[in-house]
This record gives structure tokens, C-alpha cells and sequence, in this order.
């Protein structure tokens, strides 16, 4: 007993000194420096911030006897969602740490009705901080232009006020309008409108000009955007269309209109050419090329067109507007680095062509040799005067497509030599790049009706300029005489299509040569000798070769033996595919 009640002091002693070594720290208690904004209005949902120290995970805000969603974002920032319908009056407000640690700010937010305006003592002596949500916005105020209507030709201004109606200040405004159907004058279509706080108004003007002919057209739009940005550095940007309204060319002039039949209503009141289709004589169009191109060209329009001019590459053609045409056709600067005229100029006059009519104009021209495989555009005007005196230029865009297709040339690289029927024989065939660039050839194949092939087939693969391509492959003629070796190469041209280069050689196969069958009864068991006649003079000196025991037989006539024919040799075909 007395053993244990020593360990027991010891215990208490050793936890002493550890409290004394290591104390346990202390949760710093949290307060509340300010609350922003501490004014809202109870017609919307309100966010309020809390700053002070001492915050942690899982502490709640109570604003006055109700508790609030919160937010944690730091240990000195809090967010509160203030509902919307919240009892107006000045309320205390209360944070609680998850350690049960308090802290709060009487009088710290004051929620007021949205027609009762907060009393003067209410007021915060504070500066109050902008809500999140309070940014800059820029609005069009109100715009007018300097003419009643749009003309073509006629230069006009855009009077333009725009409004901020955020809660900030925009800085560093910026303008630009964009339009296809009028042109900006003087400064490109970008104005610095500069800063524009809450209270005031930002105004400018553009000078604008109609970029063609209106013709048929009630009204043009014009994109305007406007960027700028708050005193934080963060940038905002907005577009608007604004509609222009457009004068009636056609409509009669001066006070007086004569009365006329009540009219139909025939739609646009103007000539137009329409390239309806075209064509070349050369298919494909390669570097170096010259072709003719036809278009057919018809006038949808309901009015005839004077005085036609075709205009290659693009250009136009000037009027008087009295119907009297000008000397002047603009057609040198126009994209020329593809196709080229050839024989000709690049304007061509097609004369009048009535509404509804057709007619075919033709171009000479030629593909430059350092145009690469692709689609390319050309444009094309027509340039003429309307039934008013009206020139008028339409513009249109055709497709050309070009190619690079391979130029290959298959021939033998040794000699074949003579073919015979019913024999093998050896094709050494090869493929030669003739190009001025690599190409990349797919599956050779022999073939012939004559004859059956061995070994017709190899992947051909890339091929430099001046590079070749084996394949040794082996030909059973089926019958003597001339004979077609068809060989095909497959390919993907420049815009993926399957395409095939084919070629045919013509080869000559001689008949196999037989021995003769030999006659055996024929003298000498038909081993080709014969006796011949003999005179009295070769008895006599068949006689005298018997007495000295030399051959005294008699003289016979050798049939002429039979040359058998020469076996060529069969080389062993190799790996196909050499290259070089």
C-alpha cells in the first residue's frame, strides 16, 4: 500500500512538470472589426462581410436572435447571406467559434425597407465598401446619324452618347465599329472614349461611308464594341448591332410624283450576273499548265446590264451616272501568283446581256510552276452600267483546284531477251520517278490476259526525284506472239482521292523449237548418214586405203543435225522492291 501511494505522487509530479515544459496553447477569442457593408435593404437578398481575427472552421453569425448561412473564407473574413424579407432595424452581430468563444458588434447592421429611408443617426460614419456585384456598365444612351438615310457615295456621321449605369467608375473605354457594308472613315473605326463615372455621359462621332452600291436594301447594320475596365484592373466588353436605315435609289424625286397603275411588286429593281457554272479543258490542273476556263454567266436580274466588262482576279470599271460610261478599267491588282492570263489580258468586254440571258466568256490562262497542290480562290468582276447609268460591279468568287499527281515512267532494267511460250521467263521490271518531288506510291500489280504472272505484286513506298523501285517477276506465256504486260500503281492524290497510274508494255513470244523424230527406215537406221554414188576412181582408191588397213568404207552424206534450242537461263527472282 505504502508502494503505491509513492507512484501515485510520482505520476502527479511528472504530469506537473510536462503541464510546466509544454503548456497546452490557448484559442486566441475572436473579434470583429467591421462589418460592410452594415446598411442593406431587405427587397433582395444581401451579402455582408465581416472583418476581424480569431475565425475558424465552423463558426456561425447570428444577426441580432438569428442565425445565418456563413461562410469561412479566413481567419479575418466572414460571409453572411442576409435573406431577403429580413425585419428591418439595427442589429447586433454575434460570432460564435466552435469552442463556444464569442465575440460581438453592437449595432453592427442596420436592415431597412426599401421605401423607408434609413434616419440620419443611422447613417455610418464609415466610408462604406462596394458590394461584389457593384461593377461598371456601359449602355447606349442614345444615337442619331447626321443624314436621314444611308446613300451610297454620300459620307455621313454617327453621333453616338453612351451611359454607365453600374455602380462604378468604367476607365479606359474603347470603341470599335465593324460593318461588311460600310467603311470607316478617318480613324479606322476605333474610338478612346477615355473614363465614364456613375453621373455623366460619354459622346462621340464616326464618319461612315456606304462600301458599295445599296441596291434593293432597306437598312445596314453596324457592330459596335465597347471594352473597358474597374478600378480593380478587371475588364469588361459589350457589343451592340445598330440598324441604319437606307435610301430608296429608285424613288422619284421633287415634290410632285407622277400617278402611275398600281404597280406589282417585282422584288429587287437591278441587273445581275451570276457565274451559274464553270469549267476547265484541262483535268487536273498541274504546275505549268495552261488551260481555258469557261464560265457561264446569266442575268438574274430584271434589268439589262450595259456595256459588260470581265474583269479576271478583280477589278472595276468607273461611270459617268448619266448612263455615259468612262474611260478607266481597274483590273491590274488583282491575285495573280497562281494563275496567270495567257494570250490575252485579264479584262475581256462581253458587251449587253438582257435579264434572263446567258451567255459563255472564256480566259486563257496558266498555272504558275511553283504553285503548290490546293484550292485556290480567284475572283472574278463584272463590271457594267444599269439601266440609270448606274456602274455597278459584281463581285464573285470560283474554286480551282490544283494537283501534283506523280509522273512515273515502268520500264525493264536489263533486257528480257527472247520469250518463249510455255517457259518462264523473267520480267526485271522498274519504276522511275520522272517528278520534281517525292512521291509516295502505293501497290504495284503485273498483270496479262496472255499469260500467267508470278511475284506481280510490291509495295512501291516513297520515291525520290530520279528514284526507281524493282520488281522481278516471272511470265509463263500462254501462246507465241505479241503479248500485253499491264502494270498498275495505286495512289492517294492531294485531296485523298484513290487514283491508279497505268502503263502497258508490249513483249514478242517465240514458239518452242522441236526435234525432229528420226526415221528408222531409213539406211543407216536413221542415224543420219546415206550412201552416196561413188566413181570408178574412189573404188580404186577404197581398194588401195584396204591393202595398208585404212578405212576403205564407203563415202556417205551426213544429214545436217538439228540445233537444239538454247534453255535461258532462269534467274532466281530476288527481294522486290529495290530502290534507288
Amino acid at each position: 500500500m505504502k508502494r503505491q501511494s509513492i507512484a501515485l505522487f510520482g505520476y502527479v509530479i511528472l504530469m506537473v512538470l510536462a503541464a510546466a515544459v509544454f503548456p497546452i496553447p490557448a484559442m486566441a477569442a475572436p473579434s470583429i472589426l467591421s462589418v460592410s457593408p452594415n446598411l442593406v435593404v431587405n427587397d433582395i437578398s444581401n451579402v455582408i462581410t465581416i472583418h476581424g481575427m480569431g475565425f475558424e472552421a465552423g463558426t456561425l453569425v447570428k444577426v441580432g436572435s438569428t442565425a445565418v448561412s456563413t461562410t469561412v473564407d479566413a481567419a479575418d473574413t466572414l460571409r453572411a447571406i442576409i435573406p431577403a424579407g429580413f425585419a428591418p432595424g439595427a442589429y447586433t452581430v454575434l460570432v460564435t467559434n466552435p469552442d463556444q468563444t464569442t465575440t460581438s458588434l453592437p449595432a453592427g447592421l442596420t436592415v431597412v425597407a426599401p421605401t423607408v429611408l434609413p434616419s440620419p443617426t443611422l447613417i455610418p460614419t464609415l466610408t462604406p465598401t462596394l458590394a461584389p456585384f457593384s461593377r461598371p456598365q456601359i449602355v447606349i444612351d442614345s444615337y442619331s446619324l447626321s443624314v436621314d438615310s444611308v446613300r451610297y457615295g454620300q459620307d455621313f456621321n454617327l453621333n453616338m452618347s453612351l451611359d454607365n449605369a453600374g455602380g462604378s467608375t468604367a476607365y479606359g473605354i474603347q470603341v470599335i465599329f465593324t460593318s461588311s457594308d460600310l467603311l470607316m472613315l478617318k480613324n479606322g473605326g476605333v474610338i478612346v472614349a477615355g473614363t465614364l463615372g456613375v453621373v455623366g455621359k460619354a459622346n462621340f462621332s464616326q464618319t461612315m461611308t456606304a462600301a458599295a452600291s445599296l441596291y434593293g436594301v432597306t437598312r445596314v447594320s453596324v457592330e459596335m464594341g465597347v471594352s473597358y475596365y474597374d478600378d480593380k484592373g478587371t475588364t469588361y466588353s459589350d457589343k451592340f448591332t445598330l440598324i441604319f436605315p437606307v435610301a430608296d435609289i429608285y424613288s422619284g424625286g421633287g415634290s410632285a410624283s407622277v400617278a402611275t397603275a398600281t404597280p406589282t411588286p417585282t422584288g429587287v429593281h437591278r441587273p445581275q450576273l451570276v457565274v451559274m457554272s464553270y469549267q476547265t479543258d484541262a483535268d487536273p490542273l498541274q504546275p505549268g499548265v495552261q488551260f481555258t476556263l469557261s464560265m457561264s454567266v446569266q442575268n438574274v436580274g430584271n434589268v439589262a446590264a450595259k456595256g459588260v466588262t470581265m474583269i479576271i482576279g478583280g477589278g472595276s470599271a468607273s461611270g459617268s451616272g448619266s448612263g455615259t460610261p468612262q474611260s478607266g478599267v481597274s483590273g491590274g491588282n488583282g491575285e495573280f501568283s497562281n494563275f496567270a492570263p495567257v494570250g490575252s489580258s485579264n479584262i475581256q468586254s462581253l458587251g449587253d446581256l438582257p435579264p434572263g440571258a446567258i451567255l459563255t466568256a472564256a480566259q486563257r490562262l496558266v498555272v504558275n510552276v511553283s504553285t503548290n497542290p490546293g484550292a485556290y480562290p480567284m475572283k472574278v468582276t463584272f463590271s457594267y452600267l444599269d439601266d440609270r447609268g448606274n456602274s455597278v460591279n459584281d463581285e464573285q468568287v470560283i474554286t480551282l483546284l490544283v494537283y501534283n499527281l506523280p509522273n512515273v515512267d515502268v520500264s525493264f532494267y536489263q533486257p528480257v531477251g527472247m520469250l518463249v511460250a510455255g517457259q518462264s521467263n523473267l520480267l526485271p521490271l522498274q519504276v522511275v520517278s520522272l517528278g520534281k518531288r517525292t512521291v509516295v506510291l502505293g501497290k504495284m500489280t503485273v498483270e496479262s490476259s496472255g499469260g500467267t504472272v508470278e511475284n506481280g505484286e510490291g509495295l512501291v513506298g516513297s520515291l525520290d526525284p530520279g528514284g526507281y523501285f524493282t520488281l522481278d517477276a516471272m511470265l509463263t506465256p500462254n501462246a507465241p506472239g505479241p503479248l500485253d504486260l499491264t502494270i498498275t500503281i495505286e495512289y492517294t492524290d492531294d485531296f485523298n482521292q484513290a487514283r491508279t497510274v497505268t502503263q502497258t508494255l508490249t513483249l514478242d513470244v517465240t514458239d518452242m523449237a522441236l526435234e525432229p523424230t528420226p526415221d528408222l527406215s531409213a539406211p543407216g537406221g536413221g542415224k543420219g548418214e546415206s550412201t552416196a554414188p561413188e566413181s570408178i576412181w574412189q573404188k580404186i582408191w577404197r581398194f588401195i586405203l584396204g591393202l595398208f588397213g585404212l578405212d576403205s568404207g564407203s563415202p556417205s552424206i551426213a544429214t545436217p543435225s538439228i540445233e537444239q534450242p538454247t534453255a535461258i537461263p532462269i534467274i532466281p527472282g530476288g527481294i522486290p522492291g529495290g530502290k534507288g
